[in-house]
């Protein structure tokens, strides 16, 4: 079907049945799911297999049972205890459950597996997928060498093309407008000519990805800044769990650049500077393939302790020297490549120097298992929707296991191109107010008028270092405080920024100094989550209060933002809490 368009003073106005914003794994999934019978957009600020979901490598979880015994239970119970119980134990079970027909269909979408010598879906071991609930490591991950990611969204994108699904590539969404508490659709700037587009539709699914660049040391690209997050924050809707910020403990030592945990998975052990496998200390059955969020601080500690490598003892290594080179080169080609160029190491004969960077958002906005967008606890906003990384339906808890992200995006991916169709069939247009670009419009003039003296790239150097230094593997109450002064402090110095780039063209300046705006706000609530809870769980480990406690903490945090300043956050953002689903696994200590 055809969009209808329609154009006045400047503003170019699209009308669809359902609109997806972000072409990533999750909002190209959505898509497929939704181009079969309607009028189906979908706008994205980068070109479609530029998202980071072709960033990720290890794998996708999937409890086929190809090469050991396996079942979807097993599956859950390591989703939610991997995610400190903090996970909603529904989400978790269609998460395992519908994990087997996600991976079929990219199978059926023609997506390239590695293959068993029996020619099945070939599976490998990850940190924190177990069989037996926790008594021995599983083979759970499918996988296409050590570029799954890369792989699901080539496959996706040309399914979507097949589909004949209209595109808007670069465009940047800068709002989401709301008339009546529902949502009637996006206004974006076209990154080509600086015009501006409103789109209208009947439902929306917002896909955007997270924000890894809130902090210096991260695997994440550039453009991932948590614009819809951000977005849907202005605007009333709150943001859950964002507190929890998973650091992956295999970053490339001083840039952050990505080893797949797939490494570990082949048989890759982490070593401190005299050699020692030090994992057998912090996690006796599993070892290497403990959780993200005890290896990353296992690591941590080990430098803090003295125990680090290099000139600095700054970093620990990954030692794949004991694997054969055929066995590296057919399954681990990319990361071994990356060794070569970014660090000059020979991953055959040296071992690679590693430290935790950050990776991965398990807060977001919230949503409930069918992808709904939910105002509070659980109020729904019809026809608004969202899923992966920036969606937080909360099959993640307070910890990520590798391999189920590219799960989550499948899987609710899938679900929000449902159940967004189903609304979209009978619902009718919600109107779309006349001033709908009214504040875009100011925003963006604002920005580009502005004669301040600070520069873009100053004031996000300042909020990434402060964010390393205050609130990444280990933080205190202090620290966090310190860091919430620093961001308010940048916050005030935003206002008197400028821009040096006028041109209307392609213009990075611009973008760079908005997304800088989502940064801080989202900085800011990360912040005050963490310091308002006040336990370790996860990957939040404060250690001026280092036990997980359940009776106060055993809940999502919510953070909403007002007009008034709050008296025991001192922002203009208010905390509340949000009870966790419970329905097999009770809550136990997490030893692996």
């Amino acid at each position: 079907m055809a969009e209808k368009v329609t154009a006045d003073e400047n503003i170019t106005y699209h009308s669809f049945d359902v609109l997806i914003v972000g072409a990533g794994g999750a909002g190209m999934r959505a898509a497929i799911e939704a181009g079969t019978d309607l009028n189906v957009g979908v706008v994205s600020k980068l070109f479609p297999t530029r998202s980071h979901t072709g960033a990720a490598q290890g794998g996708m979880a999937a409890a086929l049972a190809n090469v050991e015994e396996d079942n979807w239970e097993w599956h859950t119970f390591d989703t939610v205890k991997g995610g400190d119980y903090l996970v909603d134990q529904d989400a978790a079970e269609i998460l395992a459950k519908e994990s087997v027909q996600a991976v079929i269909d990219l199978e059926n979408m023609g997506l390239p597996f590695n293959r068993t010598p029996d020619g099945k879906i070939d599976q490998r071991r990850f940190g924190g997928h177990t069989r037996d609930h926790g008594k021995a490591p599983v083979r759970r991950s499918c996988y296409a060498a050590d570029r799954t990611g890369h792989m699901i969204l080539q496959t996706l994108y040309q399914n979507c093309v097949k589909l004949g699904i209209n595109f808007f590539n670069e465009f940047y969404v800068l709002d989401l407008v709301m008339n009546d508490g529902k949502p009637a659709g996006v206004v974006a700037y076209e990154l080509a000519t600086g015009d501006i587009h409103v789109f209208q539709a009947k439902s929306i699914v917002f896909a955007t990805g997270g924000f890894g660049k809130i902090y210096k040391t991260t695997s994440n690209a550039h453009t991932l800044t948590g614009d819809g997050v951000a977005i849907a924050f202005r605007r009333g809707i709150p943001l859950e769990d964002m507190e929890f910020y998973q650091f992956h403990p295999t970053g490339l030592a001083g840039l952050g650049i990505l080893l797949s945990e797939a490494a570990r998975g082949e048989g890759g052990i982490l070593r401190n500077a005299s050699g020692e496998r030090f994992m057998e200390r912090y996690a006796p059955t599993i070892k290497d393939l403990a959780p993200r969020d005890m290896v990353a601080r296992a690591m941590a500690n080990e430098v803090r302790e003295g125990r680090g490598g290099g000139p600095n003892k700054d970093y620990v290594f990954l030692d794949l020297t004991h694997l054969e080179p055929a066995v590296i080169d057919a399954k681990l080609p990319d990361i071994t490549e990356f060794a070569r160029t970014y660090l000059g190491v020979e991953p055959y004969t040296e071992q690679i120097p590693v430290f935790p960077t950050a990776h991965y958002a398990m807060g977001g906005i919230p949503t409930n298992i069918k992808a709904e967008v939910l105002s509070d606890n659980d109020t729904v906003i019809p026809g608004l929707y969202a899923a992966g990384e920036c969606a937080c339906v909360s099959v993640h808890g307070a910890n990520r296991l590798g391999t189920n992200s590219l799960l989550d995006i499948n899987v609710f991916g899938k679900r929000a191109g449902q159940y967004s169709v189903e609304y979209a069939k009978t619902a009718t247009q919600v109107p779309m107010p006349e001033n709908a670009a009214d504040d875009v419009i100011a925003m963006i003039a604002k920005v580009r008028k502005a004669k301040g003296k600070e520069k873009i790239a100053q004031l996000r150097k300042e909020l990434q270092e402060t964010m390393d230094k205050n609130a990444q593997v280990f933080r205190t109450e202090e620290t966090l405080n310190e860091a919430l002064e620093k961001v308010q402090e940048l916050r005030k110095r935003y206002e008197n920024i400028s821009i040096q780039d006028q041109g209307k063209r392609f213009n990075t300046d611009l973008l760079e100094a908005i997304e800088l705006g989502f940064l801080l706000d989202l900085a800011e609530v990360t912040v005050i989550a963490c310091r308002e809870r006040r336990e370790s769980r996860g990957a939040h480990l404060r250690e001026d209060y280092t036990e997980r406690d359940d009776k106060k903490f055993m809940v999502h945090s919510m953070v909403y933002k007002q007009e008034k300043i709050e008296k025991n956050t001192g922002t203009n953002m208010r905390i509340g809490w949000k009870p966790v689903v419970v329905t097999n696994y009770q809550p136990m200590e997490r030893k692996y």
